[in-house]
């Protein structure tokens, strides 16, 4: 097993190494890097999700199918609680109980998790025709899907490597190249530890409060590239199950309030630095390091809170490397709050509306990311490729009957309404009310 996770580990490094000289050579015309930069990409995920898929050894024989149980069969703790109408038992040992419940979700997952808990991990999903499904998972399975080894020494390298990527980036964005003056390392500081510290920040507030639900994490792996933004985010991993919603809407909705806390304010302050291009600017100017106020409702809020009058002479900034950090980190909080897969968004919407309707809001959502990025905005393409091929599906909870709190229904709302603010442009019928020029109106 060692063996084929250092081979892919490897075949990445040898991927990803095209796309580096793309970026880092010397004399690569721009639009060549571009062109081949997308190409390559693609190339790269679809290799890195093939081998993924490796390492897992095929029987030559087809197994068995799943057998049924008889009712002589089934444990007393699950004819308590259920009105069985099918039971089966598949190859793997997980046995499937399927029917009505006598008595709440909560009630009955007590007493199966305290007559089981010493055997099996019990697991309770939505069944579309019978009601509910209760599944009695064999430890030995159950450990050996959720749990990885841990070695943080690979954190603290990726951490480290992750530092060096945004400072180089961070001074390419201000016209500095480090392989050249590497003694301007500190041009390059202010973008990379505001851009980490949200990205943290996010993670540890996934990572604490997974603790304080009893659920097993990993520390944060950030993602270091050597182009362009300097990393693809941060990202921790689940070693135990989620014990129900509440728990899986806890862990998922912490990480982007706990990233919104340090990207605000240091949008804010950054946004002090930055320049207003006052008239109306050529449009090469957004491609020079420009964005646009009215590009997000609430970007605009903060530019007017942040720069006040100066708006009513421009609606282009500059920003500076704090402010794009922070632009970033709003970025990157919408982008998690889609409600797609195993994105938080997507554990968010699977908490409040249930796995079935979660999972069909996540495909119209992906979809619907695919489609903006082609025809709307292609800036979104990257994150729309990467989104595609790790987004993957919701694991459910193992009390996934359950339903939140009306106060953790409000924040879901409340969090999709932040995702909105991030991502819809300020309509051009506000601007003069914002007090922000507008040369379209």
């Amino acid at each position: 097993m060692k063996t084929h996770v250092w081979f892919r580990v490897l075949m990445v490094l040898i991927f990803l190494a095209p796309l580096a000289f793309l970026f880092l050579a010397p004399g690569v015309p721009v639009y060549f890097a571009g062109a081949w930069f997308w190409i390559a990409l693609l190339v790269c995920f679809f290799l890195i999700f093939s081998m993924l898929g490796m390492g897992t050894p095929k029987t030559a024989e087809e197994p068995a199918g799943p057998r049924m149980i008889h009712e002589q069969q089934q444990p007393e703790a699950i004819k308590e609680i259920m009105t069985v109408r099918v039971a089966t038992e598949e190859p793997s040992g997980v046995r499937v109980f399927r029917g009505r419940l006598r008595e709440s979700a909560t009630r009955s997952y007590e007493k199966l998790r305290s007559a089981f808990s010493d055997r099996t991990v019990p697991m309770m999903q939505e069944d579309e025709e019978l009601g509910a499904s209760i599944l009695l998972v064999p430890k030995p399975v159950e450990k050996g899907t959720m749990e990885h080894p841990v070695h943080p020494w690979v954190n603290w390298l990726l951490l480290t490597l992750t530092i060096m990527t945004t400072t180089w980036a961070g001074a390419a964005h201000q016209g500095v190249n480090l392989l050249r003056e590497p003694s301007r390392f500190a041009v390059g500081l202010p973008y990379s530890l505001a851009l980490l510290a949200i990205l943290g920040v996010h993670e540890l507030g996934h990572y604490f409060v997974a603790r304080r639900n009893g659920i097993r994490v990993t520390p944060p792996y950030f993602i270091p590239v050597p182009f362009a933004l300097g990393t693809f985010g941060a990202f921790i991993q689940m070693r135990s199950p989620t014990e129900n919603r509440r728990a899986l809407f806890d862990v998922a909705v912490a990480g982007p309030l706990a990233g919104l806390v340090i990207a605000i304010p240091a949008l804010l302050i950054g946004l002090r630095y930055s320049t207003v291009v006052p008239g109306n600017p050529a449009p090469e100017s957004m491609f020079m390091g420009g964005t646009s106020v009215g590009s997000s409702i609430l970007f605009a809020l903060l530019s007017k809170l942040s720069l006040g009058g100066a708006l009513e002479y421009g609606h282009v900034l500059r920003l500076s490397p704090l402010a794009f950090a922070g632009w970033l980190g709003l970025l990157v909080t919408a982008l998690n709050l889609l409600p797609i897969g195993q994105l938080d968004g997507g554990h968010i919407a699977h908490a409040l509306f249930g796995r079935r309707v979660g999972d069909t809001i996540g495909t119209v959502a992906m979809w619907s990311l695919l489609l903006l990025a082609i025809f709307v905005w292609p800036g979104l393409t990257l994150w729309a490729i990467i989104v595609f091929f790790v987004a993957g599906t919701t694991v459910p909870p193992l009390n996934d009957l359950t339903p939140l709190t009306p106060a953790r229904r409000w924040l879901g709302y409340a969090s999709f309404i932040i995702l909105g603010l991030i991502l819809a442009p300020l309509p051009h019928s506000l601007w003069p009310a914002a007090g922000i020029h507008c040369p379209y109106v």
